[in-house]
């Protein structure tokens, strides 16, 4: 293992993770190009008793499309003093409570440079046995359906490697999917782990005012 994250000490705020912006944003707080709702607010995520919980919720906000914004939570090692990326070769591993609520979107992703995303994971509460699985490098995506290790409240970890020739994808510690295309012998990108708020476009946006919540235990990467 040569980075982690159990959350035990809270959000290791400047040191690990940043969380009131993201290169992965248009607008570096907010994003409503990709169909999101979110504006990034680091009160969004809190840490305690070795769990960080990401909450979205109606803002005062309102996005350059004319829709209401919802601030939200996001974790990016962009920025950080450490400036962790993962590369050709590691694993990274997140294990995650899904949550319930229409129109929650987490993720677990990287990112670089305007490019360099591998989806770990998505999540859409309206698909509830499902997890969307991409690789935006090179190509290769696959919807992952299981009933019994995936559905709203939930705790299900999630695996990727990322390895030069297939990308790999891990639920529960059990191979679920290999794409065969890989990202190359020279990839790096950041991490992020966040909760989108769906703007409704491919799935249903929130139906009301009461926040929706994710929770997340641990980051791991293994070299």
């Amino acid at each position: 293992m040569v980075w982690s994250d159990d959350f035990s000490g809270g959000i290791a705020w400047g040191s690990k993770w940043v969380g009131d912006k993201s290169s992965s944003y248009h607008y570096g707080n907010h994003n409503p190009d990709d169909n999101k709702l979110d504006w990034l607010d680091p009160g969004d995520v809190t840490g305690s008793n070795g769990v960080a919980t990401f909450t979205a919720q109606p803002s005062s906000h309102t996005l350059e499309n004319g829709k209401r914004a919802w601030t939200t939570g996001l974790l990016t090692t962009e920025g950080s003093s450490e400036g962790f990326k993962v590369r050709t070769g590691d694993y990274a591993e997140t294990r995650v409570k899904l949550p319930s609520g229409t129109g929650a979107w987490p993720a677990l992703w990287t990112w670089k440079d305007g490019n360099g995303e591998i989806d770990s994971f998505e999540y859409h509460p309206d698909h509830p046995n499902v997890l969307e699985l991409t690789n935006h490098v090179t190509s290769g995506s696959a919807d992952y359906a299981d009933s019994g290790a995936v559905r709203p409240g939930q705790w299900v970890t999630i695996g990727t490697h990322y390895g030069a020739n297939s990308v790999d994808w891990y639920v529960d510690g059990r191979k679920v999917y290999s794409d065969g295309h890989g990202v190359g012998s020279n990839f790096s990108a950041y991490l992020i782990l966040n909760l989108s708020v769906s703007a409704g476009k491919y799935h249903p946006a929130p139906t009301g005012s009461a926040p929706l919540t994710m929770q997340a235990d641990c980051v791991k990467v293994y070299r």
